[in-house]
């Protein structure tokens, strides 16, 4: 039973300490803090993050989920006052302000929990050497009274301790989630901007990946296909102009032209067959990755489920971040097996590739020393271009988990 009451009412008896000693220092800071606030514009923002520390303490001790924050402060300039009293964020925090108004009762609350029973075993023990011996706020110059009075202080604080100070704690953590709780408003608001702001990094970032494909695209093409073509246009025109004198060496002229029709063809190709690959078109998604996972050198567990219709963006997306991880697992994972899973779920393509490889794998700009990363920024990039999400998990040793999640709607 007393491990009970001790498991209840000791974080009970902290959290209200820990708000006594913070209430403490707002007492003078929170003043000065307003009177300065106006001109320097950290001040109410430190204001806005302390209410959102306490919401976050509130939740820990309640053990729910976290909720949800205030906004930041909105950003203005030194005595924009206009900005501050429009900043409903700042106005919801101001009601720390209530916070001292508590800390004399919790202090008392978290004392009399906490030292109660101690102490009332002390005094009982020590009174006739201690002349300032006191239980229950009366002096012991007995031992009836210490006997009497001793018990009773040590129930009173078991009785605090079980009762009283989880009570008031978890009062004052639901008035902390309550009073400092933003408004619907604010939350759309913040819900709206953050969407803005992926939505203006995932457009920066598909800009980036379209302009990187599109120069890979006219690399390949002037590297390879061009090159083809300028050579089968001379050799064409050389074979033109010897016909008449030497047919035999037209003729060897015409062939190697023809084979270098074929090679450019072959060339071409191969650049369009990675702009959308053409056995999407004619297997669908399911055999392209079917296909994939069969050509891959590493066993593969592939599970696949209803897939229903996907619009042909979603597809490509899916099938080169398949293409993508297998090749990557090949190259740098020295795993032994691989698991493809692939289903729809409501209006979303789901997607997971796990590895048992040695793990460690980054989503870096550029490659590092052992050449991994870049694909899967790559492959990040195009996920982000059609608004889905990818998720890796590559702890050192691993297994390695990519995970996507593509809208089909």
């Amino acid at each position: 039973m007393l491990t009970k009451i001790l498991s209840r009412g000791m974080p009970a008896s902290g959290y209200l300490m820990v708000r006594f000693l913070k209430s403490l220092v707002l007492l003078p800071a929170l003043p000065i803090g307003l009177l300065v606030g106006w001109i320097i514009p950290d001040v109410t923002a430190g204001l806005v993050r302390l209410a959102n520390i306490e919401r976050y303490r509130a939740a820990w001790y309640l053990g729910v989920p976290q909720p949800e924050l205030l906004p930041r402060a909105a950003r203005r300039r030194p005595g924009d006052v206009v900005t501050l009293f429009e900043d409903k964020s700042f106005k919801r925090s101001l009601r720390c302000l209530l916070m001292p108004l508590a800390m004399i009762p919790e202090l008392v609350v978290a004392v009399v929990s906490v030292a109660g029973a101690p102490s009332a075993l002390i005094s009982m023990a020590t009174w006739k050497v201690n002349n300032g011996a006191s239980l229950m706020g009366l002096d012991v110059n007995s031992w009836t009274t210490a006997l009497t009075l001793g018990p009773l202080q040590v129930l009173v604080s078991l009785g605090f301790l079980w009762w009283v100070a989880p009570a008031l704690a978890h009062g004052h953590a639901k008035a902390a989630l309550h009073l400092l709780a933003p408004s619907e408003s604010q939350l759309g608001t913040a819900r709206l901007e953050q969407r803005v702001e992926e939505l203006t990094k995932s457009r920066a970032g598909a800009v980036d990946s379209h302009g990187a494909e599109l120069r890979r695209i006219e690399r390949d093409l002037h590297d390879g296909t061009q090159a083809q073509l300028v050579s089968l246009a001379m050799r064409i025109g050389i074979a033109k102009q010897t016909m008449a004198d030497d047919p035999e060496k037209a003729a060897k002229l015409l062939d190697d032209a023809r084979d270098g029709a074929e090679q450019a063809m072959h060339e071409l190709r191969g650049v369009l067959r990675t702009m959308y690959p053409p056995i999407l078109a004619d297997r669908g998604l399911a055999g392209a990755v079917s296909a994939l996972c069969a050509r891959c050198p590493l066993p593969v567990d592939l599970r696949l489920g209803e897939l229903g219709q996907v619009p042909a963006p979603v597809e490509a997306a899916a099938y080169f971040v398949v293409a993508e991880s297998l090749t990557n697992i090949t190259k740098h994972s020295a795993a032994g097996h691989v698991d493809v899973l692939m289903e729809r779920r409501a209006a979303e393509l789901y997607l997971v590739i796990t590895d048992d490889g040695i793990g460690g794998a980054r989503i870096n700009e550029q490659s590092d020393l052992l050449g991994r990363g870049s694909g899967l920024h790559g492959m990040l990039h195009r996920v982000q271009a059609i608004d889905g999400q990818l998720e890796l998990q590559s702890p050192i040793g691993g297994p390695t988990t990519v995970e996507v999640i593509l809208p089909c709607g």
